[in-house]
């Protein structure tokens, strides 16, 4: 699935591209200067990085880092909140509009309006492109999740997924389960996708409510990671199944498990929803609790580990038994700046931005190039949601880049296309 990480950073100051190849090496690939980034997204191992500043937070700008040029960048009618891609696919997030991208061409192939409000951008695009499933949420007092297909342009299912308004969503890397967590932070559910069915359901703690940051499946989708507010990040364990439904390699917790199951069936619906939730498989406990995090499971070195990146900028990497589980051991643990540079970027302060994608990351070139805009500019009318002629629909500006800028690095990963493609600057209304 991957033979890397690679770590984005945003900052007051610029932000910062990393590749982790060891638990003992982070390796600092690219840097910019561009200030005030509060969002950094880098399609897989391939130069394309999405970038969005607080000084024009309705502008998202699409580099290619290593050539220093600017692919495009598309300006909208309100504040961007959040952006996903695949290789399909770029999706950018309002708080009341989503817009989807043929990420081949930028071309805007969909968007949709009046979604009900999302003040947090909360959303979540498979990285498998052949399942490029787009999930956000359905209602703001309730946790509805729409799921959408962000290839074929059309709503799949809607699922009743908590009582609370939703707080996380993340796919696993297939696009065939999606696990989400509501603002009560107690229960989180995994959910089969396109049917929207109820797989599994985890208990993070019954005593507090807590803020969950972020929700992630390992690799192979054996395990589910949660990090939140607290010092505690927990890992559940999703039992594999055999083809006749029972278990591979069964164990007395299972055979609990479903004799709770039998009896769940004559018991009050409150009474066997909690005998059903399983505690966690693993959990870590954090050096400090209240810092902004997030987490991912990966295969570093052949071996299972847990990353959480705090907005301190700090990178925690720590050992996860998967056989037994238990408290997870600190492996290793990188400053993502330097001591006088913390202080510089001010990373200790709540402003600060740090996200973790699991992407691909074979070799790099050191680049530090600044990026550039083409001069060309166009307006274009009668561009619709769909990408189709509709009157009334008008994109004011089109700005080319000055020469054509290949999307992807075939000695990365095979590209999404051979054809090299020149984009530009768009304002959609």
């Amino acid at each position: 699935y991957q033979k890397s990480l690679s770590l984005s950073v945003g900052t007051k100051t610029g932000y910062k591209l990393f590749s982790v190849t060891s638990v003992d090496k982070l390796d600092c690939i690219y840097e910019s200067e561009t200030p005030d980034v509060y969002i950094v997204e880098r399609l897989f191992s391939s130069s394309l990085v999405v970038v969005v500043s607080l000084s024009i937070p309705r502008r998202m700008n699409v580099y290619h880092f290593k050539k220093g040029t600017e692919i495009c960048n598309y300006s909208y009618s309100n504040n961007i909140l959040s952006v996903r891609l695949n290789r399909q696919r770029l999706v950018v997030c309002l708080e009341e509009s989503v817009y989807i991208h043929n990420i081949k061409d930028m071309k805007l192939l969909k968007t949709l309006l009046n979604t009900p409000s999302n003040p947090s951008g909360l959303c979540a695009l498979s990285i498998n492109h052949s399942n490029s499933y787009l999930a956000y949420p359905g209602s703001s007092t309730i946790g509805e999740i729409i799921v959408y297909d962000a290839n074929n342009l059309s709503t799949v299912t809607m699922i009743p997924a908590h009582d609370s308004p939703l707080a996380a969503l993340t796919f696993n890397s297939s696009g065939t389960k999606l696990a989400s967590a509501s603002e009560r932070g107690t229960v989180i559910r995994v959910f089969s996708i396109p049917e929207g069915q109820r797989l599994f359901e985890f208990r993070r703690g019954m005593k507090r409510y807590v803020n969950i940051s972020s929700l992630s499946f390992s690799p192979d989708a054996q395990f589910l990671c949660a990090s939140s507010n607290t010092e505690t990040v927990h890992i559940f364990k999703l039992e594999q199944h055999g083809p006749s439904g029972e278990e591979e390699c069964p164990t007395w917790g299972s055979y609990v498990g479903k004799m709770f199951s039998a009896a769940s069936s004559y018991l009050p619906a409150q009474v066997s929803g909690v005998m059903s939730q399983e505690r966690a498989f693993a959990t870590v406990r954090l050096l400090v609790a209240g810092q902004r995090n997030v987490c991912t499971l990966a295969t570093i070195q052949k071996l299972p580990r847990l990353l959480v990146a705090s907005s301190d900028g700090q990178l925690f990497i720590y050992n996860v038994d998967p056989q037994d589980g238990g408290e997870c051991v600190l492996a290793q643990k990188h400053r993502l700046f330097g001591e006088d540079e913390d202080k510089e970027e001010g990373v200790e302060s709540e402003g600060s931005e740090v996200t973790v994608p699991i992407q691909a990351c074979p070799s790099y070139a050191a680049t530090v190039a600044i990026p550039t805009t083409g001069p060309v500019t166009t307006t274009l009318t009668g561009y619709s949601e769909d990408g189709g002629a509709k009157k009334g629909e008008v994109i004011p500006e089109h700005e080319f880049a000055a020469g054509p800028v290949c999307l992807d690095d075939e000695n990365e990963f095979p590209p999404v296309s051979n054809q090299q493609l020149s984009y530009g600057t768009t304002t959609l209304q």
